[in-house]
């Protein structure tokens, strides 16, 4: 069997950020450490956390007093803010600088008498995180058809901003919609999607012009792991998206002599490589790196912890 990998794959710059964050600071003030929610959307990589000393809450509330509190990746709503000084939290804010800016732009909008279209997924976390900071009437479209039956105050003083890890071409398409229902809406067109997520689903654009199978390594909870599944299967490939190596079912393989693997922004590079391991038991493999786009981006680490080595 031939694997091509996918590049880039995996691990994105804001979400090497977030880890560091909590294992630096779990050097730093100890165990336990409490983060609300996950720190990032990938089974394993909580779990490991969780071993070395990281406590995952939903709420504040679940917090000791005076306890180290880390905010995940995805952002939080301004009252969990306003909610952690209330309790004199200490907070270390992990997330991601993409989503801070979706967040300032949102703001921007809101200065300028703005009712803000949200394009993204209702109920994932930086959905809930981007609504709580725009201090302004927020709409949340989660497909071109939601734009038929938006009710907005004035179509002439709107504007969209976007989750980062939607579907480019998907987003595409809800922001066409928006333009021609309402010409004067103001917005950064696909710009708050990321560039890992961009650069993730062009490699599966790329991958599934040369394989018949495509494994997307993520979890099910990951929204950019998602779309990567579903834009292979767009593009006439079947795919599947695994959290590891135990994921794999021998049928999948069947007949097939290609098979692309990629990973989420949120999957370490190790599942990829048991996942590689894991097909070697079904027979010869011959792996591939397919030709992608480099990345050299790295973020900024908060003061609270930028002084650990």
């Amino acid at each position: 069997m031939r694997v091509l990998l996918a590049q880039p794959r995996g691990f994105c710059a804001g979400v090497v950020r977030a880890i560091d964050i909590v294992e630096r600071a779990l050097k730093k003030y100890g165990p336990p450490i409490y983060v609300r929610h996950e720190i990032v959307h990938n089974r394993h990589v909580v779990e490991d956390l969780r071993k070395r000393g990281a406590v995952f809450v939903d709420e504040l509330s679940e917090v000791p007093e005076g306890a180290i509190t880390v905010f995940s990746a995805h952002g939080v709503a301004r009252k969990v803010q306003d909610d952690a000084i209330a309790l004199g939290l200490p907070v270390i804010d992990a997330t991601c600088p993409l989503v801070a800016k979706v967040h300032a732009e949102g703001r921007r909008y809101a200065s300028q008498d703005r009712e803000i279209v949200l394009i993204g997924h209702a109920g994932h976390a930086e959905v809930e995180g981007t609504i709580g900071q725009i201090p302004a009437k927020v709409h949340l479209v989660q497909t071109a058809e939601d734009v038929a039956t938006l009710d907005v105050a004035d179509e002439n003083k709107l504007a969209y901003v976007t989750q980062t890890t939607l579907s480019v071409d998907d987003t595409r398409g809800i922001i066409q919609a928006l333009q021609t229902r309402f010409p004067t809406i103001q917005g950064p067109d696909v710009r708050d999607i990321c560039y890992a997520t961009q650069n993730r689903q062009q490699a599966v654009r790329d991958l599934a012009q040369q394989v018949e199978v495509i494994l997307v390594v993520g979890s099910r909870n990951s929204s950019n792991s998602n779309r990567l599944k579903e834009l292979g299967e767009e593009l006439g490939c079947t795919s599947y998206l695994i959290d590891d190596e135990f994921g794999l079912k021998p049928e999948w393989f069947e007949g097939v002599q290609t098979v692309g693997v990629t990973a989420g922004a949120s999957a370490p590079e190790v599942l990829v490589q048991g996942v590689l391991d894991g097909l070697r038991r079904f027979g010869d493999v011959d792996v591939g790196l397919l030709a992608g786009v480099p990345e050299d981006v790295r973020f900024r680490l908060p003061p609270e912890v930028a002084d650990v080595a």
